[in-house]
């Protein structure tokens, strides 16, 4: 990394056993009928039939289905495979992000449930009273009302008609029970609703493009016919890895102070995004509860290497080890261009939410910490006796004290006192990313627009224009939209097909300025597939004119 000392070693993610369904994969031809592209940019690629709808105010009287597939389905198998089975698969046995207590053993689900697809006791947990995220009849309310499908397919599949991007996407889909489906992937996007509407999974998680169909890769001897060829470039942010900083909350809780971290991050990734590295196509969500997850989707992201990823993420590894290692931001001097510019953006903001927002050192105990960070010991044991003569000063009035105190002494180095505050400033208000979600092309990351199920929350799109105005815990909730369609008069009955009266539907809730703002990234991104597809021709064109 250009502005860091030293690099540690990446500890590789444990090995999981993926848990394989075996099911039908069912191809639809869909061409585009002589239809030009801005018609294509329009299209229903799925004008197939659906599902019947239920009304919301229906939905206390549906019953329940199981997380398995129904007796009249073709069976689903789900078995733990031995290490005969997973040669060539153990090499893109990607962990997935974002792992909260729902997936963990927390919540009655045991990791060796999620391991051999063994359903235990259904149990009501934290998501029956605080939103519904796994309630089934709102899942599949949601499913068939809200989710923006045709947007959604354009966006993974970067053309309006079906193209390898999208069939030979992995993804995965989590079941209530600890039940997971890895490598699952659909010739249309009618295939992936029609799965989705069957097992309303709690949770989605997307994987990477490969080079054959992922649900045949048994099929391939060896691993260069089966590999991961595409990704979008991810991050991703925890509100936990802040926990030695933020007071206001700590683990899974977060509110509105400390949701400041998750902003400060944004607004540093996101002009180095751009600016260091020339992406113009990156989505930021949020992640249901306590993060944010960043979607590059640039055609030259989604080409890196596992190599090229990992410098990336190198180069926005500034906060290293854990809470008890110390001095965590070691950078070198003079700062590099990118860093310098994150200071600029920073400073505010460790001022007011940090040192006004947190308040991290008004205890003693927090207190001696950033006494540690200073590296002159005559000032730290002056510092230390005038705070213990003075309980109860605030943070902001400590960090103060630091320049009086060292003016008064007059021995100190100015410039290392300096290089100190900077490194503090950083390692208090730096973005912190989970750094394999960046660096492997094969891990999985939940999906857009999925329902957490713990809170509720859709994982909508978070609008960089107005990063202060986003509120984690005013999103739409599952239970909230189902609501608003019941209050607004239940399904519309209206001419068309079931595309447009879903639009109908959410259209009339608070989801619909995601979806808009979704529905304009996807369109921004088609337009430049467009246009690479439009020069590529062109050169093909004029290489084929020459003798």
């Amino acid at each position: 990394m250009p502005h860091s000392e030293s690099t540690p070693e990446q500890q590789d993610p444990p090995a999981r056993t993926e848990l394989t369904p075996t099911m039908e994969d069912t191809t639809l031809n869909l061409g585009n009928g002589g239809l030009t592209d801005e018609d294509l940019l329009m299209a229903d690629v799925d004008e197939v039939e659906s599902p019947p709808v239920v009304p919301p105010a229906a939905v206390e009287q549906q019953p329940p289905p199981s997380s398995a597939p129904a007796e009249e389905d073709a069976p689903v198998e789900i078995k733990q495979e031995t290490k005969s089975d997973i040669k060539l698969e153990d090499l893109f046995d990607g962990m997935d992000s974002d792992s909260d207590d729902e997936f963990t053993g927390k919540n009655n689900h045991t990791n060796k449930d999620l391991v051999t697809g063994q359903v235990p006791p259904s149990s009501p947990g934290p998501a029956a009273s605080s939103g519904g995220g796994s309630n089934p009849d709102l899942l599949r309310a949601f499913y068939q009302l809200l989710f923006p499908w045709r947007h959604y397919f354009q966006w993974l599949n970067h053309s309006p008609t079906p193209t390898p991007d999208f069939k030979h996407r992995e993804f995965s889909l989590w079941l209530s029970g600890g039940v997971v489906f890895r490598f699952q992937s659909y010739a249309t996007l009618d295939l992936l609703r029609k799965d989705v509407f069957k097992h309303l999974p709690e949770r989605i998680e997307i994987g990477p493009i490969y080079t054959a169909n992922p649900r045949d890769r048994k099929t391939f001897r060896n691993s260069s016919a089966f590999k991961p060829v595409a990704k979008e470039l991810c991050f991703d942010i925890d509100l936990t890895d802040y926990d030695d900083v933020r007071t206001c909350c700590d683990k899974a809780n977060i509110c509105g102070k400390c949701w400041r971290f998750i902003t400060m991050a944004i607004k540093v990734l996101g002009v180095a995004l751009k600016e260091d590295f020339g992406y113009e196509h990156v989505m930021w969500v949020y992640s249901g509860r306590r993060g944010a997850h960043a979607w590059v989707c640039d055609r030259k992201a989604r080409g890196l290497d596992d190599h090229k990823r990992k410098a990336i993420g190198n180069y926005f590894s500034v906060v290293k080890g854990g809470e008890k290692t110390g001095k965590r931001v070691n950078v070198r001097r003079p700062l590099h261009p990118h860093l310098a510019r994150s200071l600029g953006i920073l400073k505010e903001h460790f001022l007011t939410d940090v040192l006004e927002g947190q308040d991290p050192w008004r205890e003693e105990d927090r207190a001696e910490k950033l006494l540690m960070l200073l590296p002159d010991v005559k000032l730290r044991v002056a510092l230390k006796e005038k705070w213990e003569a003075n309980p109860g000063r605030s943070s902001v009035i400590k960090w103060g004290d630091i320049d009086s105190v060292a003016k008064t002494m007059g021995s100190v180095n100015t410039k290392d006192l300096l290089e100190a505050k900077q490194d503090i400033v950083l390692e208090y208000t730096y973005p912190r990313l989970d750094i394999l979600v960046t660096e492997q092309k094969t891990h999985l990351l939940k999906s857009p627009f999925v329902v957490h199920p713990g809170t509720g929350r859709v994982c909508v799109p978070i609008d960089t224009d107005d990063l202060d105005g986003f509120d984690p815990l005013g999103v739409p909730t599952i239970g909230g939209l189902v609501n608003e369609i019941d209050t607004a008069g239940g399904v519309v009955k209206k001419e068309g097909d079931d595309e447009d009266r879903r639009g109908a539907e959410w259209e009339r809730t608070s989801i619909k300025p995601y979806i808009d703002q979704f529905r304009g990234f996807v369109h921004g991104l088609l337009r430049e597939e467009r246009e690479f597809v439009r020069v590529k021709r062109e050169r093909e064109e004029e290489g084929g004119l020459d003798f």
